[in-house]
């Protein structure tokens, strides 16, 4: 099995229309992979903007600093980090827009949210909570836009215990959040790009921001890059997908672009489909799998994901339905090409801990790959308000870049590097058997098991209450959605 094929032989993935809102080009673009190579990415850009930082998240936290591994004075905290930017540059202007329930719902530390801190007093600095959603919907998406030239998109919030970085370490002491307590390692993957394709992101935060607080907002487009220098472009000249989840609600037609994307990449699948994901829940994804592991010829599925659920809502909901799939599929699986995965780092005394896979990305063979702010969950589908960025590998450079990106990330599970994970698929003939004969060391993934036990494989009883996938009434009722 070769990492790349020859030539291209799928059709287009991306639609706009049905499963995205734009396809713009990107003279560049980069897949940025756990927190510390996101947030020194970003604060790279964000000391080179002019006229606009829009920050858009489904929680906000501005003592966090971006370089947390660095002296304070280098790098000081978020909040004094966009304070210093804006007084020093009369021009520059911050708005940043989080979603209101953070305030009680997120990790971050409330009071800043409420009642705002000093950095938040500048006239040019505007911090707002965003309450236009459905009951028990979040606003989930997770944006910086700067100078509508470099846009930023992907599953990491500007919050705490999002930092992180490779090898994972157990005890990596700049692992800490603002109050000095140690955290869990985490996993999770940001994409940023340029061109027309920041400008699309640009304009998707503008209305969001309209919407939300009733000022219009224009950009104000300045001749300079603001690109992190230190970033190497992965994809150049490349066709970057904006696909969208906005519930229908008060007026606000219902957009389901995401969900129709991830079930026309997945079965467009002829190798390999890559999953990393917080959850997998979602019935659409699980049929499409299911049709795929039950063709003799059919791809390979990995899905590396997060073992552990928190609360009694993760738990009960998302716990209990991804055992029901995994189930399903594994009762699908008749071919032996199905590896359901969460990864683990070894401590010093051999203990292992468990890495929070908080990514959401799709990589389906070299020809299509999916980064953004979505689970695999029905919320995500319908309910909530999501923006993913896909790429599809129509010229061969794009296709290196995907198979690179998709063996990096498995590699990266278990300690590997690509040459090695690479060498070990050509020896075993498929990705499953490389990754189980590298599967032996301190980095390591480790199978669920709850598909061995004999059991339901339908959604647990009140799922529609616990994981929705459309607003609950009065929304609904109100007027029938518009789907587009």
């Amino acid at each position: 099995m070769h990492p790349v094929e020859e030539e291209a032989r799928h059709a287009p993935i991306l639609e706009p229309g049905r499963n995205c809102w734009r396809v713009e080009p990107a003279p560049r673009a980069a897949v940025l992979v756990d927190g510390a190579t996101y947030f020194d990415a970003l604060e790279a850009t964000l000391r080179k903007a002019k006229r606009s930082i829009q920050i858009v998240g489904w929680d906000f936290d501005g003592r966090i600093r971006l370089r947390q591994h660095e002296p304070e004075e280098e790098s000081p905290p978020l909040g004094q980090l966009l304070l210093s930017l804006v007084e020093a540059n009369p021009h520059l202007e911050v708005r940043i827009l989080v979603w209101s329930v953070a305030v009680v719902h997120a990790p971050s530390a409330p009071g800043q949210l409420l009642i705002g801190t000093d950095w938040q007093k500048h006239p040019r600095i505007t911090l707002r909570l965003d309450n236009t959603q459905p009951l028990y919907a979040a606003h989930h998406q997770k944006i910086v836009c700067v100078d509508d030239a470099v846009a930023f998109v992907g599953g990491i919030d500007l919050t705490v215990r999002r930092w992180d970085r490779d090898p994972h370490h157990p005890d990596d002491p700049a692992r800490k959040d603002p109050d000095g307590q140690p955290y869990a390692p985490v996993h999770d993957v940001q994409m940023v790009v340029d061109g027309d394709a920041a400008r699309a992101v640009s304009e998707l935060v503008r209305t969001r921001w309209t919407r939300a607080t009733g000022q219009a907002s224009r950009p104000e487009l300045v001749p300079h890059d603001p690109w992190p220098g230190h970033v190497e472009p992965q994809f150049r000249d490349a066709f970057v997908g904006v696909s969208r989840t906005m519930p229908g609600y008060a007026g606000q037609a219902e957009v389901a672009e995401i969900e129709a994307l991830n079930t026309d990449a997945v079965l467009a699948a002829r190798r390999i489909v890559y999953m990393e994901a917080q959850y997998l829940t979602t019935p659409a994804i699980g049929r499409a799998l299911v049709r795929l592991l039950a063709k003799p010829d059919g791809p390979e599925v990995i899905v590396v994901m997060t073992r552990a659920s928190r609360g009694f809502v993760e738990h009960y909901a998302m716990g209990s339905n991804r055992d029901r799939l995994i189930r399903r599929l594994k009762r699908s699986d008749r071919y032996g090409r199905l590896r359901v995965c969460f990864p683990v780092v070894e401590e010093n005394g051999g203990d292992e801990r468990q890495v929070m896979v908080h990514a959401k990305v799709i990589i389906v063979d070299d020809v299509f790959m999916r980064v953004g702010s979505s689970n695999l969950n029905n919320r995500s589908m319908g309910l909530d308000t999501e923006c993913d960025l896909a790429l599809e590998g129509l010229r061969p450079k794009h296709r290196e870049a995907i198979a690179w990106t998709r063996d990096s990330l498995m590699a990266e599970h278990v300690g590997k590097d690509v040459a090695t994970l690479r060498a070990a698929v050509e020896a075993h003939g498929s990705y499953v058997a490389a990754l189980d004969a590298l599967n032996h060391g301190p980095r390591r993934l480790h199978c669920f098991e709850g598909w061995r036990q004999r059991g339901p494989i339908r959604p647990i009883f009140g799922t529609f209450l616990l994981d929705p996938k459309r607003p609950f009434w009065p929304s609904r009722l109100r007027r029938k959605p518009r789907r587009v």
